[in-house]
């Protein structure tokens, strides 16, 4: 049987309907590492909307909205060719742009930020399995436009580098977001338990060449491994509860984190920064079915969540809380 047909019957096994019930935890049960306890439950519509489609798009590790044409997605490899992929929420390959001078060592994420009126969109080579690298960078760059053929294309020059130190010894992360309330893009590490919060704020990060990170403080944990998960997951266990994607909603209220097992949603109050909020309960949907969920992003409008995956084949998955207050 092909990968391909296995991976399918897996996921339509998984996922047979598009409104499920999912079990929402309490992120106290999460902080000391107990067996959470089942509450009233949480009802969310997930939908496979596609595939990604792109020849070379082969380990997606980041998503991030478009801000100059809705329903556009930028994501990236998590190493090779430093290039941005533009797709649709169905996969659709809509063209690449090559990142020029930059390197791509191991980019985990993506996120973008407000300059002058209009938007940079940063990509985090940030990852660091053996936590021994001395520095870790960030590329910025203009939003690619849509070019001829409605087709993303061609070269696009750095506007600027950042070069960043942890102050506490290197950190292996794959999670980064940008916070437009408090004005900084902010980095969770992955093996760290709990999660570890960083911050640079955002004038320095568009004006400086090198800066230490500011280490916020601890998240809670998110939910340990069950002996179930030890069956399913086998020697990803351990990591199955560790982030592997962050990001914020564009109003700034809502936080994401997807792990390889699950999608946490966080609520910010008006007077919390987000290291308070991340402190908190969260909402957990297990899920979707993927190999390696590593790329999560919010819709502009805050409505959905869109997840895929670093393996192929690649599924992006649409999320929708029906408990959203938005209009």
């Amino acid at each position: 049987m092909s990968t391909l047909l296995q991976w399918a019957m897996y996921i339509r096994n998984r996922l047979c309907l598009t409104l499920i019930v999912f079990s929402l935890f309490s992120a106290c049960d999460l902080q000391t590492g107990n067996q959470a306890t089942e509450t009233e439950p949480l009802s969310v519509s997930l939908e496979r909307t596609g595939w990604l489609v792109a020849d070379t798009l082969n380990e997606a590790s980041g998503l991030q909205a478009s801000y100059s044409r809705k329903g556009d997605f930028f994501t990236h490899n998590d190493d090779g060719e430093p290039i941005i992929y533009a797709i649709d929420e169905t996969g659709a390959d809509l063209g690449l742009v090559f990142i020029v001078p930059a390197k791509n060592k191991d980019w985990e994420d993506i996120t973008s930020v407000p300059v002058n009126g209009g938007h940079w969109i940063v990509a985090g080579d940030i990852g660091d399995n053996w936590s021994n690298r001395n520095s870790i960078k960030l590329y910025f760059i203009e939003e690619p436009q849509v070019g001829e053929n409605d087709r993303y294309a061609g070269h696009q020059e750095l506007k600027h580098w950042l070069t960043l130190t942890y102050p506490d010894g290197p950190r292996d992360c794959e999670s980064m977001a940008y916070d437009p309330v408090g004005k900084q893009i902010l980095l969770l590490s992955k093996r760290d338990k709990p999660p570890r919060l960083y911050a640079v704020d955002l004038e320095t990060a568009l004006t400086q060449a090198r800066v230490e990170l500011n280490f916020l403080g601890t998240t809670s944990a998110l939910r340990p491994p069950t002996s179930d998960d030890r069956l399913q997951w086998g020697g990803k266990t351990d990591w199955i509860s560790q982030p592997t994607g962050l990001d914020i909603s564009a109003d700034g209220t809502e936080a994401t984190i997807i792990t390889y097992r699950s999608l946490y949603r966080y609520h910010r109050q008006d007077n919390e920064d987000w290291l308070t909020a991340l402190q908190g309960r969260p909402e957990e949907v297990v899920g979707p079915a993927a190999v390696q969920n590593e790329a999560v992003a919010y819709s502009l409008d805050g409505k959905a969540i869109y997840v895929t995956t670093e393996k192929r084949p690649a599924p992006i998955y649409r999320i929708e809380f029906t408990d959203d207050p938005r209009p």
